[in-house]
């Protein structure tokens, strides 16, 4: 019951699970935006209705999910106001200006040319809609730098200086913290992570139509495009992969040593699985000796120090090694390497068997069919995971003191939350937002679901439409001579 008690623990737990939930759409909305815009300029080049017709559902599909991601963000924001007071107060003169961009030029910019593309088919000119597509993705995936700019600041801090009484981190050059040495790091990693994450929503959908034995030309096409956007975001993503090594290797030694279980100076192996005993301080893993070494050196036989020898410095000077969440942080960044390894097979499989001269393909193998069904999962544990191991890696900092950081430029978890906050009043509000979180959750799956149900809906266009209805003028208009003619010629005949 002491956990129950613990201010600071009900913070961090509240505050990640809501991240946690809000990192449910983002990734979906990100990645579906990219496959949108591919699909509504192939409508546009293509003028095919069934392009269209895949074109119209996506949209829709991506509207209902960036309705509820925009709900669940704004949660977390007023979160550093209330739970989160006097870190807000520590880095309100950093976190302003992203915060703000973000809302002004992302958000906006998102939420306009979505709403073009809701309202604006078949009243704005072709080339302006496919435009709109696209600058709606551009929006979505601004508003995620923009953000990771803020929470990158937290992992390596830079262009800022700790004020003269001591309470705030002060900013002294904007494009120095904005782009410090972590961000675009950590934004190409992520954007490629949430990319993948939303070829295999599409993947998932077309898999499903095979099972049901419905859309069976539409669900080839979206297939194979999400494999291929899918597979280039996997190649791309570890190239970051190696990127976000080297960064962590350089600017965050406690978090890589917690990643590969390392209490002592060693050369870092690269486990592939294994169990840190936190008690007696050693790693039982199945490992290549010295591989993360030459992942971020390489070479095979640099040293690095263990947390004991880093918590001996003046540097890290505030970590207790004893309650540092070690074999947690393990676990969690294998897990997310494992699901990597879960998505290239996935992605192997669907490109293999979905070519034209495959002799059995998708439609035909329901095991393949059900995986990638539920395929989705694994990009979505590997998001989820890697997003732990980057935050639950820098504790007990909220703040990271990073290696090129400025001097005196870090601050504590436990110093960061609100006073005023009450355990009671933390329990109540995680009962709320579970109970809010779960009616959202239940709506989202009953729109979308309700949405690919329905799959590619065929309309004619406007211009279709006008042509039709002056065709059924014109029909009627005959229809009518025709009557007009019949008694006169009833009239001739028997006048004869």
């Amino acid at each position: 019951m002491d956990l129950l008690a613990d201010q600071v623990l009900l913070s961090r737990v509240q505050f990640a699970l809501t991240a946690s939930y809000h990192f449910i759409f983002v990734p979906i909305t990100i990645g579906i935006g990219l496959l949108m815009a591919i699909f509504v300029t192939r409508a546009f080049r293509t003028r095919k209705a069934e392009d269209d017709a895949i074109a119209r559902m996506w949209v829709r599909i991506f509207t209902a999910t960036f309705a509820i991601g925009v709900a669940t963000g704004i949660t977390m924001e007023f979160s550093f106001g209330t739970n989160w007071a006097n870190y807000a107060r520590f880095v309100g003169d950093i976190f302003g200006a992203p915060l703000a961009a973000e809302a002004l030029f992302a958000f906006f910019l998102e939420s306009i040319f979505l709403g073009m593309l809701i309202f604006g088919r078949n009243k704005i000119k072709p080339i302006l809609y496919v435009v709109s597509a696209w600058l709606t993705f551009a929006g979505s995936a601004l508003s995620a730098l923009w953000i990771l700019i803020a929470n990158s600041w937290m992992q390596t801090p830079a262009g800022a200086e700790l004020s003269a009484d001591g309470t705030e981190a002060v900013i002294t050059d904007f494009f120095a913290a904005a782009f410090n040495p972590s961000t675009l790091v950590r934004y190409g990693h992520t954007v490629l992570a949430v990319l993948v994450m939303g070829a295999f929503v599409a993947v998932a959908v077309s898999a499903w139509y095979m099972h049901k034995g419905r859309h069976a030309s539409e669900a080839r096409k979206v297939l194979g495009t999400s494999s291929v956007v899918g597979l280039i975001a996997v190649v791309a993503l570890l190239g970051s992969a190696h990127a976000s090594a080297v960064e962590v290797w350089e600017e965050q030694p406690t978090k890589l040593a917690m990643m590969e279980g390392m209490y002592e100076t060693e050369v870092p192996e690269l486990s592939a699985f294994g169990f840190v005993d936190e008690a007696s301080e050693e790693a039982h893993t199945f490992a290549i000796p010295g591989g993360t070494s030459f992942l971020a050196t390489g070479t095979w036989d640099t040293e690095y120090p263990g947390l004991n020898d880093l918590a001996a410095t003046e540097q890290f000077g505030d970590i207790d090694v004893a309650t540092m969440p070690v074999n947690f942080v393990y676990q969690v960044y294998h897990i997310m390497v494992a699901c990597f390894g879960l998505i290239v097979v996935c992605l192997a499989l669907a490109l293999i068997f979905n070519r034209k001269k495959a002799k059995r393909g998708v439609a035909d193998m329901k095991w393949l069919q059900w995986l990638l069904i539920v395929s989705p999962v694994f990009p979505f544990i590997a998001i989820q995971s890697g997003w732990l191991t980057a935050e639950v890696g820098r504790q007990p900092y909220v703040v990271y003191p990073s290696m090129s950081g400025p001097e005196g430029v870090q601050m504590l978890t436990e110093a960061g939350t609100s006073v005023s906050v009450q355990p009671f009043e933390l329990m109540i509000t995680l009962a709320l937002f579970f109970l809010v979180y779960l009616m959202l959750f239940v709506g989202w799956v009953r729109v979308v679901g309700r949405f690919i149900k329905e799959g590619p809906v065929y309309d004619q266009p406007a211009e279709v439409e006008a042509a039709d209805a002056d065709a059924a003028v014109a029909a009627v208009a005959c229809e009518e001579e025709a009557a007009a003619a019949t008694p006169a010629a009833g009239t001739e005949g028997g006048e004869r």
